[in-house]
């Protein structure tokens, strides 16, 4: 497997007028509009290195959502950054960018098309689902049938090609009350929408062949295939987030590549032996980390 050292994800200055990032630089709000949102991440990305934000805020009365992808280009370079993410940037030729949508965004693979260059039919031999199609082949013994692997609710990682992601960050999780153990099972089994509340969305790209690359989209937790194939990866390639009409606010979450902390170590030790989160108020542990095991 290969490694992906740690770096500190942040929003880059550069980005669409009516965003608004905290202090730290890892929320974006729009704060206007449904449009001029777009955002990119401060520095490009390393192979195999997620782009992770969650969902903070939503807002009622319009209609799309996030849109998360790949471009080449610089956004320090860029004299206006585009009021859309699509068409403005995908229409370039030089960004991949990709509207969530409720049924996932996954993408199923065709045995036949495995030699389908990137630029033929769909995404590259690929098929994207997420517009009411049926899948084919579902039911059929002879026909391509997408089966999660036995270790998606015990492995600790995702593995995409050569790459492992921890996955203790990767899965969205509701704000603790009542119900709030009902609502993360949901988030695990991918089973709400992916533009709800707290769903954390990641878009990464591996790299395929001599300078190119394909880009991959996971939601909570959830590789959903490769979304564009054959990208040109000869040039750093910056994440873009696209702040879209319902979706109002997002943050960055940071993940951890390397030898978990400490903290990281134990909240996974003490969410392992307790029910749900709520049972945390019940330990005698500091209060500091009792909101780190219960919120983040």
């Amino acid at each position: 497997m290969e490694s992906v050292p740690d770096q500190f994800m942040e929003f880059h200055p550069i980005h669409g007028i009516n965003v608004r990032l905290d202090d730290s630089g890892t929320q974006a709000t729009r704060v206007e509009s449904f449009a001029n949102g777009v955002c990119f991440s401060k520095q490009p990305l390393k192979p195999g290195e997620i782009f992770l934000i969650e969902i903070e805020d939503k807002e009622l009365g319009w209609c799309g959502h996030l849109r998360v992808g790949l471009t080449a280009r610089d956004p320090g370079n860029l004299d206006v950054v585009p009021e859309y993410s699509i068409p403005d940037l995908t229409d370039s030729g030089d960004s991949w960018v990709f509207a969530i949508t409720r049924n996932h965004n996954k993408v199923i693979e065709d045995p036949a098309a495995g030699g389908q260059e990137a630029g033929d039919e769909g995404p590259a031999g690929g098929r994207r689902l997420g517009r009411g199609e049926a899948e084919d082949g579902a039911g059929d013994a002879g026909g391509y049938i997408n089966i999660k692997p036995e270790t998606f609710f015990t492995d600790s990682h995702l593995y995409i090609e050569n790459f492992r992601i921890p996955k203790d960050k990767l899965v969205g999780r509701s704000r603790p009350g009542r119900y709030s153990h009902i609502l993360d099972d949901l988030y695990k089994t991918n089973s709400l929408p992916p533009t709800a509340r707290r769903s954390r969305i990641g878009v990464l790209y591996v790299p395929r062949g001599r300078d190119l690359a394909d880009m991959h989209i996971v939601i909570n937790g959830e590789d959903m295939g490769a979304s564009a194939k054959g990208i040109p990866s000869i040039q750093p390639l910056h994440a873009v987030v696209d702040v879209f009409a319902a979706t109002k606010c997002v943050r960055i979450v940071q993940v951890e590549y390397g030898f978990s902390s400490l903290q990281t170590l134990c909240r996974m030790a003490i969410q392992k032996h307790i029910v749900h989160r709520m049972a945390i108020d019940w330990l005698e542990l500091p209060e500091a980390m009792k909101h780190y095991c219960k919120y983040e």
